[in-house]
C-alpha cells in the first residue's frame, strides 16, 4: 500500500502544481488583448475592468480544479486506508 499512497500523493501534487502553472500562463497569455486595448485611452477603464474580470475568472477556474483534486486526493487516501 505505501507504494500506492505514495503514487496518491505524487500525483495529487502534480496536478496541483501543473494547474498553478497554466494559471498563470492562461492569464499572462489572456491579458495581452486587454493590455493592448488599456493603450487606447477611451477604452482604457473598461479593458482594466475586463482584464480583472477575465483574470478572477480564471483564478476561479483553476482554484475549483485545485478544490475537485484536494477532495479526489481525499477519497483516495480513505480508499487506500490511509486517510480519515
Amino acid at each position: 500500500m505505501g507504494k500506492l499512497n505514495d503514487l496518491q500523493a505524487l500525483v495529487q501534487d502534480a496536478i496541483d502544481k501543473g494547474a498553478t502553472n497554466i494559471e498563470e500562463v492562461h492569464k499572462t497569455i489572456g491579458n495581452m488583448p486587454f493590455d493592448v486595448l488599456a493603450k487606447i485611452a477611451p477604452l482604457e477603464g473598461m479593458a482594466e475592468n475586463a482584464k480583472e474580470l477575465h483574470t478572477r475568472t480564471i483564478g476561479s477556474v483553476y482554484e475549483a480544479i485545485r478544490v475537485v483534486n484536494q477532495k479526489a486526493g481525499e477519497i483516495a487516501a480513505r480508499l487506500l486506508g490511509q486517510g480519515k
